[in-house]
């Protein structure tokens, strides 16, 4: 049973379009300020790659790592989740 909630979840497609979406919208804010990855995860002291699978949307970052990658941006966290 659990398995066939794993598998048929309703909300699994939702999940991965937002973090799509939230990557998305870090890359441009990125851009926005001439950085690269490297840049940015200097900014926030995260590591290049932690960066990198963010922006692919292939993690479900935390709010608090949003919350850093936000401040290094400085913009506002909910900059980074408006739907």
């Amino acid at each position: 049973m659990i398995l066939f909630l794993i598998f048929f979840c309703p909300f699994r497609g939702e999940k991965k379009q937002l973090q799509k979406k939230i990557g998305q919208r870090i890359i441009a804010l990125r851009e926005e300020k001439g950085w690269t990855q490297a840049d940015l995860a200097r900014a926030c002291n995260k590591d290049r790659q932690a960066i990198e699978i963010i922006e692919n949307g292939k993690v479900n970052p935390t709010i608090f790592s949003l919350y850093e990658i936000a401040r290094a941006l400085e913009v506002e966290l909910s900059i980074l989740v408006e739907l």
